[in-house]
């Protein structure tokens, strides 16, 4: 039927359907390149501060919160403190979602691109797991812990071994933890946001203390800026040091590492 055509049609036919195949291949090519980009660089902007969320701990208590949320809130941030499920010792994963919740109403109510997520102690666990499975890299502009057993505390080892009083957060929280395990595969900080983790040598709860370190993150001991403070676990959140190291890792400038010579302006 092809060959019966004039050559004038045959031609115009065959136009017809080179300019169809390249609009396919144009197409496909823009659609495979906008998932690639995509896929580089979710990353939000470092000098655009939105919300702040504060993350409780392993019991869900606020009122040591309450403290760092007011100094926040005086330097003129947005917080928010999260209310957890099952009194925060049921299934980190819920915790994280119920932060995934917040986020998103936070960012739907402010118009915000980001929030800052700060977690004390359980609560700085369930943030990077927020991060890493919930899309939170995508969302989160820095993530700060405070005295976070990222690495699992032998206090929640020593508790498996006695029936019925070590729930479900408590198992997760031992060191080596099958959760434990899966978050801390290389690499331990997903791309996106700046980590930050702050903990005290005199920790008693999170043992060792320096479980708290996070390979990929700003990692500080209170010790190692103001070498002659005596702060136990909780003391974090209600620490003036540590409210005004919290409140410079949330400003608009870059994450940083204090050090001794920060000591006596942290503490005025």
């Amino acid at each position: 039927m092809f060959a019966a055509l004039s050559a004038p049609r045959r031609r115009l036919i065959l136009g017809l359907v080179a300019a169809a195949l390249i609009a396919v291949v144009v197409s496909t090519i823009l659609i495979v390149s906008a998932h690639t980009s995509a896929g580089q660089d979710r990353s939000v902007p470092q000098d655009q501060p939105g919300p702040v969320l504060l993350v409780p701990g392993y019991g869900g208590s606020v009122s040591g919160l309450g403290s760092l949320a007011t100094s926040l809130r005086a330097a003129g941030k947005s917080v928010q403190i999260v209310t957890l499920p099952d009194n925060a010792q049921g299934d980190l994963r819920d915790q994280a979602m119920a932060l995934d919740r917040a986020v998103n109403a936070a960012l739907a109510s402010s118009r915000a691109r980001s929030v800052d997520v700060i977690g004390y102690s359980a609560g700085g666990v369930v943030a990077r797991l927020w991060a890493r499975d919930f899309r939170g890299a995508d969302r989160s502009r820095r993530i700060v812990s405070l005295g976070s057993p990222q690495h699992g505390t032998l206090v929640a080892q020593l508790g498996t071994f006695f029936t019925g009083v070590c729930p479900v957060a408590c198992t997760q929280l031992a060191p080596n933890s099958e959760l434990l395990t899966a978050l801390n595969a290389p690499p331990e900080t997903p791309k996106g946001p700046s980590f930050v983790s702050i903990w005290t040598t005199g920790d008693e709860v999170v043992l060792p203390p320096t479980s708290a370190e996070v390979s990929g993150a700003v990692n500080i001991s209170v010790q190692s800026v103001c070498p002659s403070v005596v702060l136990r676990h909780e003391g974090l959140p209600t620490s003036p040091i540590v409210a005004a190291m919290v409140l410079g890792e949330v400003g608009v400038q870059p994450v940083r590492t204090y050090t001794p010579a920060d000591c006596r302006s942290l503490s005025s």
